[in-house]
């Protein structure tokens, strides 16, 4: 599953390609999605690549290839409704849902949990993008707060036990400790799976439980935390 920025990338990309046969500028990129810096381009480029669609050609500047398309638009099936803000991150609807409290339990002691699409473990994502599913979780596992599951993607996290298909346990929150692993919005766009390292007062860190993925900085003004890990499910 692409994301809508991955998707309009790589159509770009494409379409440039196809057109003249040579791929865009990174700034090219920028303003054809009206993204504010370069960084989010290398983050979409370093995602479309790790996903398969797309290959840097060694020794040769501004060298892409598209190696496939996706069958199906990143938003078929999956049109997000829109925060408040406008931004293309989707706010749970806690207390509206199904089995959210960790009191609302079924006869058997199963709480539904509602399932709020992928989240990245490894390069970030939009997320959460509902898809009308329920997981049940034992509530006796749970405390009396909201709670939601995400579906792992990405092994940035296999050294904390998390691996690429396994299904997260949220508990919502604002606030966590220092060691926590968090569900983490970037810029409002993006969010990740990431261990939380506070800098002081002036930055933080996600951290990653993998040595083949770098520990990534932020001012505390471009990170929200939308949750933070309770519990894991995993199927074999």
């Amino acid at each position: 599953m692409l994301t809508r920025k991955q998707h309009e990338l790589l159509t770009f990309i494409n379409e440039r390609l196809e057109g003249s046969g040579i791929s865009p500028s990174f700034e090219e990129m920028k303003e054809a999605l009206n993204l504010k810096s370069k960084s989010g381009i290398h983050r979409l480029i370093t995602a479309l690549e790790e996903r398969g669609f797309i290959r840097r050609l060694p020794h040769r500047a501004r060298a892409l290839e598209v190696l496939k398309m996706p069958d199906t638009p990143a938003s078929s099936g999956l049109e997000p409704k829109q925060a408040p803000s406008g931004s293309n991150v989707i706010e749970p609807d806690f207390g509206r849902g199904r089995g959210l409290l960790a009191g609302a339990e079924a006869e058997d002691g199963v709480v539904d949990l509602p399932v709020y699409g992928k989240i990245a473990a490894g390069t970030p994502i939009e997320a959460l993008q509902h898809n009308d599913r329920a997981i049940g979780y034992p509530a006796g596992l749970l405390s009396g707060q909201e709670h939601y599951a995400l579906e792992v993607e990405g092994d940035s996290m296999i050294e904390a036990g998390i691996f690429d298909g396994d299904t997260v346990v949220i508990e919502r929150c604002d606030t966590a400790e220092n060691g926590a692993i968090i569900v983490a919005l970037v810029d409002d766009e993006e969010a990740t799976l990431k261990k939380l390292r506070r800098k002081g007062q002036s930055s933080i860190a996600l951290e990653a439980a993998n040595p083949d993925y770098e520990t990534r900085i932020f001012g505390p003004d471009r990170v929200k935390i939308q949750g933070r890990l309770v519990g894991l499910i995993r199927q074999y």
